[in-house]
This record gives C-alpha cells, sequence and structure tokens, in this order.
C-alpha cells in the first residue's frame, strides 16, 4: 500500500523519512499521510459493502436453492424485492377486449365394451337346466352356454388323522402304522395352512393382525401369539432354501441391491442383536 501510494505521489524518499514527534511533518508529507487516511477509510468502506452483498448473495441462494424447509419464492408478483429498491407500480387498469369463438363438437362413436373371455385352465363346474316343458319324444337341437365367474371362499378344515393299533397274536405284539412328518414337530399346523399363511405375509402383504381377523371371520379364533410362533418355525424349515438361492446369487457376475441410505443400514446393523 505505500508503494502504491508513494508510486502515484512521487514520493520515492517516503521511507527514507523518520517521523517522530520532535520531527514535524512537512507540507507534502502531511498530503501524503492525509492521502494515506482517505484510502484507508475507502478500503474499509469496500470492504464493508462486499461483505454486505456476500451475505445477501448467500441468504438469496439459500432461499431459491435451499431445502424446501428453508425455500422462499414468492408467486405474487405484487411482492416487493428484498434486495432492492423498491419500483413504481402503475395504477394503470389493463384494457379488456371481448373475444368470440366458435367450436364445433366432434361426436364420437360410441364403442361397445368389449369382454375378455374367461381363461381356459380354470375348472368348471356344469349345471344343466332342462325346460320345464320338455316332452319325453322331443329332441335336442342344441344348447347355449353361459359362462360366470365364481368364487369358492377358503375354508379351514381339520384333517384328522386316525392310526388303529393292532396287537399281534403269535408274540403279543402291538403295532401301529408311523405317523406321516409334521412341518412343526407336536404342532397342530399343517404345510397348508403355514403356506398360506407366508404367502398371505410377504406375498399379499397382510400382517399378523389382519390375518388373524380373517381367521376369526371363518369363526376359527386364533392368538396373534401362536401365529409369530408358527412363522418363526416356518423360517427355519427355509433356511435350506435361503442358502442355496444365496450361493446361486453369489455366482452371478452383478447383482442388484437396495439403495437404502447408509443411517438407516448404520441403525439395523447396530441394533440388531
Amino acid at each position: 500500500m505505500f508503494d502504491f501510494i508513494a508510486h502515484i505521489l512521487g514520493f520515492k524518499y517516503f521511507y527514507n523519512v523518520e517521523i517522530t514527534p520532535n520531527n514535524p511533518l512537512s507540507n507534502d508529507q502531511f498530503l501524503l499521510q492525509e492521502a494515506y487516511d482517505t484510502l484507508v477509510k475507502e478500503h474499509q468502506k469496500l470492504q464493508f459493502d462486499y461483505q454486505y452483498l456476500q451475505q445477501q448473495l448467500s441468504e438469496l441462494k439459500r432461499m431459491i436453492f435451499g431445502s424446501k424447509s428453508e425455500r422462499f419464492v414468492s408467486s405474487d408478483t405484487r411482492q416487493l424485492d428484498l434486495f432492492v429498491e423498491q419500483l413504481e407500480i402503475s395504477n394503470t387498469t389493463p384494457e379488456s377486449i371481448e373475444v368470440t369463438y366458435k367450436r364445433e363438437k366432434k361426436t364420437a362413436e360410441k364403442q361397445k365394451p368389449i369382454r375378455s373371455s374367461i381363461p381356459s385352465h380354470l375348472p368348471r363346474v356344469e349345471e344343466i337346466i332342462e325346460p320345464s316343458e320338455v316332452l319325453p319324444n322331443s329332441k335336442k337341437i342344441g344348447e347355449e352356454v353361459t359362462e360366470i365367474l365364481e368364487y369358492h371362499p377358503s375354508s379351514i378344515f381339520v384333517r384328522r388323522i386316525i392310526r388303529p393299533k393292532y396287537i399281534l397274536p403269535e408274540d403279543n405284539k402291538i403295532v401301529i402304522g408311523s405317523l406321516p412328518s409334521l412341518p412343526i414337530p407336536r404342532g397342530n399346523a399343517g404345510a397348508g395352512l403355514l403356506a398360506h399363511i407366508m404367502v398371505s405375509k410377504f406375498v399379499h402383504h397382510l400382517p399378523f393382525y389382519r390375518q388373524q381377523q380373517i381367521f376369526k371371520s371363518q369363526d376359527f379364533d386364533i392368538s396373534r401369539g401362536t401365529l409369530c410362533n408358527w412363522f418363526n418355525a416356518t423360517t427355519k424349515l427355509l433356511e435350506p432354501l435361503y442358502y442355496t438361492l444365496q450361493k446361486e446369487l453369489l455366482q452371478s457376475n452383478y447383482l442388484q441391491i437396495d439403495e437404502s441410505p447408509i443411517g438407516v443400514l448404520y441403525w439395523l446393523v447396530w441394533h440388531m442383536p
């Protein structure tokens, strides 16, 4: 700064002059000091203005490009800007112009709805309705077939396994048929019911309390704890399938995973037992 001032005013000897209280300033040195003080004040003012404009620019970026909770973009054209001077609002009202036109309405032909055919793989239950006026010597010339979709609600039944006991007359030995293997040892839930619970939960997205309500509507009251116990036992039966699927997936060259945030994955790893 001193070199710049000295170069402008032409006082190359500024640094060679020692300024002390006993050495009064000459006129040239006084002008030089006054110019320096003026430049310092202008520099401070420009620095203050720069910081003020930087703060306004940061606030404006935050209001426009910030998060939705902090964003503010006024949709009202009458809203005055915060960073510019107020403009004069014109009180002139726009001139209204009446415009008339004609539009031709297109009449589209109504199309009859096309009914999709019933899938052929569904089982058919035939119901034959004979006319009441038919006579014994009447001859059949054709038939009208009408197919209607019906639904038989799922039902819960009890599989009762009866194993008779016999005693052999030769050695007085009691024999009985072997019990079939059950999914849950010493449990009373069959494979069909367990499969229905698992499919309802993971495929149809029905939680246990909703399945409990559905079972209750079929006059079968079961606790949610029993459903949870059956669920845990069934998942253990599916472990061989899980490891087989895992081995097959790891043999591939490309895998897609769930893009959950790191925070969620960290929370799961941290809180899992």
